[in-house]
């Protein structure tokens, strides 16, 4: 049975991990103490849906919730850290701490180990998100006791309502543009200016011209896109925000 741990202390465990090319530990007190934390554990590294939503919600909006007190965002998974310092790089993570729970110490005393042999997985862990105020699960979102790999609790919006249903949510925003633009430069400050995060995409590195033209049906950098609208240039997201 998988357990809910909502108002007990998180297991002590600590956490082998490789930074700069040394052997470090974190003990469960380093995340935990004196601090509001998301925790969200998955099955593995690289795996669909962890990878194409679960880590990357997660990660973009990790500034709604330290506005609204989380102090730290972590992910854990049954990994040795080399994956885990792999997955890091592969994905969009750097606004969350990923840990890895080699041996499932953690996600057993979680009562969350799960055994996917049939998958060729081994001991994993059960999807799910809880919030930890100073060690001691708040509340836990435990995906339902069912075949396969539920996703339907776990998600960071679930866990966002959870804790302001009122909370604003970024609006998504990208900005193609290429080096050295001085009107590149000058949209990116605006929207800075604004608030917005946003993601650039730089020509030649990320998009080619084919791209721009294709995306915008335009030829000219920058190129603004907000919550899914195609504003423009810098001077047409001036207009935009007056």
């Amino acid at each position: 049975m998988l357990e809910n741990k909502e108002g007990q202390k998180v297991p002590q465990v600590t956490f082998k991990l490789r930074q700069n090319e040394e052997w470090v530990e974190r003990c469960s007190n380093d995340i935990f103490k004196g601090k509001t934390v998301v925790l969200f554990s998955l099955p593995g590294a690289f795996t669909p849906t962890c990878s194409s939503t679960h880590l990357p919600r997660f990660n973009e909006l990790a500034d709604t919730f330290k506005a609204n007190g989380v102090d730290e965002i972590v992910c854990v998974s049954v990994n040795d850290t080399f994956v885990m310092n792999a997955w890091a790089k592969d994905q969009e993570s750097g606004n969350v701490t990923l840990i890895p729970d080699g041996n499932g110490e953690f996600t057993d005393g979680m009562g969350m180990l799960v055994d996917k042999a049939d998958l060729g997985f081994g001991k994993r862990s059960w999807r799910y998100s809880m919030l930890v105020k100073d060690g001691t699960v708040e509340k836990m979102f435990i995906e339902p006791n069912v075949p396969g790999d539920p996703f339907e609790v776990s998600d960071a919006d679930t866990m966002l309502n959870y804790i302001n249903p009122e909370a604003a949510v970024s609006l998504p925003v990208s900005v193609i543009t290429k080096p050295g633009c001085p009107y590149c430069a000058k949209a990116k400050a605006l929207l800075t200016e604004k608030g917005f995060n946003y993601e650039e995409i730089v020509l030649g590195q990320n998009a080619s011209l084919t791209s721009l033209k294709a995306i915008s049906g335009r030829e000219t950098v920058p190129q603004v896109f907000i919550d899914g609208k195609h504003i423009g240039g810098s001077d047409d997201l001036a207009a935009y925000f007056s």
